[in-house]
């Protein structure tokens, strides 16, 4: 199954000299980007073999990799558990579930530099684990959070053609409608997304069977693990915070506000009581705070609120299994007389976030509120999420595009509607929403004249 992050070991493998280092929530398909064909074909054509080492899989290997050791012996110890045909400069060495061998990490400057293999490493509450790592060798590794599958991947799962892709981004790009026809058949999509969402067992469930029921089960097994995660990593206390905050996002979500709110846990509850647990299921990757800032401008950071917030599910489909069955239906049904909010707007955080954009909420006394604000192209620019029939009407945003100091040049507004535009607003099937993102730039060489200095 494809995923856009595959790309990243084609062009790790081709030039880059430092580690890849590969995180994410559980079962977001981390190990996918080595064991789908793309990747793989990648290494077979660039002449490297593959050994790889489950660290779940094979337990006996943590204590025998995870001692303190200096990183030659860790190196020696290595080549003593790999088959002979891994020749150095030849080999990528993939070290899957590496939250169980934590001290690996410290040792990949000298494995970097050392050259005998190439290394990927990758697991699960890496965000969490890697913070008690003493030394993280910065410079020796590459990133890459990976995140659900998106709605972009989701589609090209569904087998939509790669010329359908390449109109959808030429009606964005000039503002132009798409033919009903298919407008309609990918809002069908867009609502089959919001109950499978994105978690790779569930995807692939969905296209063997397009078995609602098969996919929530998929999706309640992938929450039984996360709650594991909870007992397994923190204490007993902990765990029951994590628990408590996580089973309530979608009641909050459902709410008119969305704001999370702390007396839903307790009464006489502070937020310095409960923050780490918040920072704990954002670092794991299993939920997504979208924070309040004070004024829309640049840059977003400066003004965040860090504790007020709204809370979203990682996964809209893992979002989606927490409502009764009766909600699948609707959506389903695509019925636009029930309350869609909650599902399109945790499905356009999700979007934002996996296009490396970071959402987030604005509301001002005597001005109004606006559901999503992002940094694009050096602008703020506001996103609205309808998901009824009045998405013309935005009292709250045309307010705030009225004021001069915050300079909004320009909106979006998603909802079930084809696309159109009105001035600075323009109007998005929320299907759409994975074209919001910000352009890469090519080369950018800054030559300047140091002549007479």
């Amino acid at each position: 199954m494809y995923r856009k992050d595959s790309i990243i070991i084609e062009e790790w493998l081709k030039s880059s000299g430092k580690a890849l280092l590969v995180t994410g929530a559980r079962q977001i398909g981390n190990c996918l980007l080595y064991t789908s064909p793309s990747p793989r074909d990648e290494i077979a054509k660039s002449g490297y073999s593959k050994f790889e080492v489950n660290f779940i899989d094979l337990p006996d290997l943590v204590g025998y990799l995870n001692a303190k050791m200096s990183a030659e012996e860790f190196l020696v110890k290595l080549k003593m558990i790999m088959p002979e045909d891994c020749k150095p400069q030849e080999t990528v060495v993939f070290l899957d579930e590496i939250q169980k061998c934590p001290e690996i990490v410290t040792k990949i400057k000298f494995l970097v530099e050392e050259g005998s293999f190439k290394y990927v490493m990758s697991g699960s509450l890496l965000g969490v684990e890697l913070k008690g790592i003493a030394s993280v060798p910065v410079g020796y590794l590459t990133v890459l959070r990976m995140y659900p599958m998106d709605f972009e991947e989701f589609i090209l799962a569904n087998n939509v053609s790669q010329i359908t892709m390449e109109m959808l981004k030429e009606k964005f790009e000039t503002c132009q409608p798409v033919d009903e026809f298919i407008h309609q058949k990918l809002l069908s999509l867009f609502f089959i997304y919001l109950i499978v969402g994105g978690m790779p067992d569930a995807v692939k469930t969905y296209i063997a069977t397009k078995d609602i029921r098969e996919v929530d089960k998929v999706q309640r097994d992938i929450v039984m693990l996360y709650k594991e995660d909870f007992s397994q990593y923190e204490s007993e206390d902990k765990k029951l915070k994590l628990i408590s905050i996580y089973d309530i996002i979608p009641a909050e979500l459902n709410k008119q506000n969305k704001k999370f709110v702390f007396t839903m846990l307790d009464k006489e509850l502070k937020f310095d009581r409960y923050e780490n647990s918040f920072l704990w299921l954002k670092d794991a990757g299993v939920a997504l705070p979208v924070y309040n800032v004070e004024t829309p401008t640049i840059p977003l950071k400066a003004s965040k609120s860090s504790n007020v917030f709204r809370l979203f599910s990682n996964d809209t489909g893992l979002l989606t299994s927490a409502y009764p069955a009766e909600t699948k239906i609707e959506l389903i049904n695509k019925n636009g007389e029930v309350n869609n909010g909650a599902h399109f707007e945790n499905a356009v955080v999700q979007q934002l976030t996996a296009n490396s954009l970071e959402p987030y909420f604005c509301k001002k006394k005597n001005i109004g509120e606006l559901d999503v604000l992002v940094e694009m192209g050096g602008k703020v620019v506001p996103i609205e999420v309808k998901s009824g029939k009045a998405y013309k009407t935005h009292k709250a945003l045309d307010h705030f595009m009225e004021i001069s100091d915050y300079h909004i040049e320009k909106a979006y507004v998603l909802s079930v509607a084809n696309v159109e535009q009105e001035g600075a607003v323009v109007y998005l099937p929320i299907y759409m929403c994975y074209l919001l993102k910000e352009r890469k730039l090519g080369r950018l060489i800054v030559n300047l004249d140091m002549e007479g200095l």
